[in-house]
């Protein structure tokens, strides 16, 4: 299964069920009004996440049945801890941003084996990005090749982040370095350094292995690196499937940021989950 034919026509498939599902969100976000529930404090859920959940898991587990399965959107089945290939997706990833029509919501998923990421696919249907890649092998946007951003210094480097991130003092450890643009998606954000239109990502709250799997893998697709801040590797299909960190940038920048984030600690976790 581990062949590169496979992998290749996995993409194919991820590609178009991103596509496809990107269709379903679209018409539900360009509604008056949007079916909604509350999760827990500050996570909604909409009648959009529950419908691209459904689309995705039909067409990416009928293209590799015995596959394993992670989702936000979908009750956890431990069985998948004993599966060496797993599908990681967040439906829409930015479900706050969806529900206040800023368009910087995605369809992310990523594919894994024994937890290290084989592919990734992130969808921006309000922009029509579609971003795509298998490690090892580069990373296309809308099918045209990309690259990261080449800076090799922290100081005027392009930082997207969160907005509620910075306003809780996140980023001020580097604040005298960086430009910063507030972007919502986690996986969008990983999706833009991806294709070189930012410099650095990092976050220093909780996050779970669906906010990141799809995005993770574009980045390293593409050349780049992701960790946890003391440099640990980020793996996935782990039981908690949640991480207090994650820094991404091209390898010197990485390398440079993290020694700067060394002695910073991680935010508290809110939620728990």
């Amino acid at each position: 299964m581990a062949d590169e034919q496979s992998l290749h026509h996995l993409l194919t498939v991820a590609e178009a069920a991103a596509r496809e599902a990107g269709a379903i969100a679209s018409a539900i976000y360009n509604q008056a009004e949007v079916k909604q529930w509350a999760k827990g404090e500050d996570n909604p859920l909409t009648e959009a996440d529950l419908a691209v959940d459904r689309l995705l898991h039909e067409r990416l587990l009928a293209a590799a049945p015995e596959f394993g399965w992670l989702s936000e959107e979908t009750l956890d089945d431990p069985a998948r801890l004993g599966r060496d290939w797993v599908w990681v997706v967040d439906p829409i990833d930015g479900t706050k941003e969806f529900l206040q029509k800023v368009p910087h919501w995605t369809i992310s998923i990523g594919l894994v084996h024994r937890g290290v990421p084989q592919l990734g696919v992130v969808f921006n249907p309000t922009e029509d990005l579609l971003v795509a890649g298998v490690v090892g092998e580069g990373t296309t946007a809308n099918g045209a090749p990309v690259a990261m951003a080449a800076a090799v210094e922290l100081a005027g480097a392009h930082l997207v982040g969160s907005r509620s991130e910075q306003k809780r003092g996140e980023f001020d450890d580097v604040a005298d370095l960086y430009r910063f643009e507030a972007v919502g998606s986690i996986a969008y954000k990983l999706a833009l350094l991806a294709t070189g239109r930012c410099d650095i990502y990092y976050t220093l709250s909780p996050k779970h292995e669906w906010d990141i799997c799809g995005g993770h893998a574009l980045v390293v697709a593409a050349g780049g690196r992701v960790t946890q801040k003391d440099g640990a590797p980020i793996l996935y299909n782990q039981p908690k499937a949640k991480y207090r960190s994650v820094v991404a940038a091209n390898a010197t920048l990485h390398a440079k940021l993290l020694e700067r984030l060394k002695d910073v600690p991680v935010s508290p976790d809110l939620h728990g989950r």
